[in-house]
């Protein structure tokens, strides 16, 4: 535990840690739908041969390969979704698309190379299909017991529509995390309420629920906690007994109002660690309650909205079973000067420009008006030296 140490734990170290807390995920069966954007924690194999039968690819005729060119006799119509049937020598069937192919037939002449008067079938000159032409055979997408979806696969669109024509119903995914967010606060007023020149609206809850959305996991906002030791303890015990997940903003101070630690501690949480090396966010802590992972994101919105990114996001979803957690650093050039860092990371918001990363103004880190702007975060290792217009450095996309 961190806690007497006034040591700042580096964001690597931190990170890991945080996911380190992450239980392995339960796996249930889930709808097809209710899977979508879900990791599957098994191997799908299929339960089925695709197609079942030789079916056709064209509207047109079934017909012998060896009777091509004679007069053929119409007998019978073939639909998809009805019963095959049987054609005899001198014998085409007109035939649509998705039908089987009648029996003993083995090519499909297409209706715009078709003559025909009532039954009587012959080409019409434009050429004839190659043997086996427009025929889909049995089990040329996939056959029974086959492996199609490998473990780890994350269900898309494209997913459900393999697994359900491979005849599942379900899918084995984790079950979705539930994740509990806490505003404390008493400056604090739900967002479109009137407040006074001390009061704020609560604008962290909405953007955390906003983030999350974008994984798997059930998000429940329990509204803003009153900056009272009891009443924040009594919501962290409530919390645990349903969230794998209890994310707070603000209260993770050293003021005397901070109290997010404490009522951990009352709660009876183990802390894990307090405060790390990054900017804006120092103040993040991490424990949990029983099984119920507990963080503390700053209550500045800037701060709350980094660490959202680099912490709550990963570890909601390694909870979720997801393989992948941030997305890759890349390298890019700054549109213009960065100045010295201090003794910790730092993460500079910017945005993307003819290739370029431009910082954005106010990055404090309470400051909202250019957040949306910024679609990359620029990091900046600890005492780093300032970084002239065109350096190198890496970036995060993060939106």
């Amino acid at each position: 535990m961190v806690g007497g140490n006034t040591a700042l734990l580096p964001v690597p170290e931190a990170l890991a840690r945080l996911l380190a807390l992450a239980p392995a995920p339960e796996t249930e069966q889930a709808p097809l739908l209710a899977a979508l954007g879900r990791t599957l924690t098994a191997p799908i194999h299929a339960v089925r041969t695709q197609p079942a039968a030789d079916l056709s690819a064209m509207d047109g005729y079934a017909l012998r390969f060896a009777e091509l060119g004679q007069l053929l006799t119409v007998v019978g119509e073939a639909a998809a979704g009805a019963a095959p049937f049987t054609i005899q020598p001198g014998q085409a069937a007109r035939i649509f698309t998705g039908a089987a192919v009648p029996a003993s037939a083995d090519v499909i002449l297409v209706q715009e190379e078709a003559a025909r008067d009532g039954d009587r079938l012959t080409l019409n000159g434009e050429g004839p299909p190659a043997p086996g032409a427009h025929i889909r055979r049995k089990g040329y997408d996939f056959s029974a017991g086959e492996l199609l979806i490998p473990a780890g696969t994350v269900v898309t669109a494209a997913v459900i529509a393999l697994a359900a024509a491979a005849g599942h119903a379900t899918l084995p995914v984790p079950r979705r995390p539930r994740v509990v967010i806490l505003s404390t606060g008493n400056e604090l007023v739900p967002p479109g309420m009137p407040v006074t020149g001390v009061q704020l609206p609560s604008s962290n809850a909405p953007m955390l629920a906003a983030l999350l959305a974008r994984l798997p996991v059930e998000v429940e906002d329990r509204g803003i906690v009153r900056d009272d030791l009891a009443t924040i303890t009594e919501a962290f015990r409530d919390a645990a007994q349903t969230a794998d997940i209890i994310v707070t903003t603000g209260g993770a101070s050293v003021g005397d109002h901070d109290l997010v630690r404490p009522a951990l501690i009352a709660a009876g949480a183990e802390i894990d660690f307090w405060r790390i090396a990054l900017r804006p966010g120092k103040p993040l802590l991490a424990g949990h309650i029983g099984k119920t992972i507990a963080l503390g994101l700053p209550g500045n919105p800037g701060s709350a909205y980094v660490t959202a990114l680099l912490f709550l996001l990963p570890l909601a979803a390694r909870c979720a079973g997801a393989e992948h957690l941030l997305p890759q650093p890349h390298d890019m050039r700054i549109a213009g000067p960065l100045p010295a860092t201090g003794p910790r990371r730092d993460y500079v918001r910017a945005f993307t420009r003819d290739g370029e990363a431009h910082p954005i103004l106010g990055q404090d880190s309470a400051a909202l008006r250019r957040l949306p702007e910024a679609d990359l975060l620029v990091l900046r290792e600890a005492h780093s030296p300032p970084a002239e217009a065109g350096t190198v450095v890496t970036a995060i996309r993060i939106a």
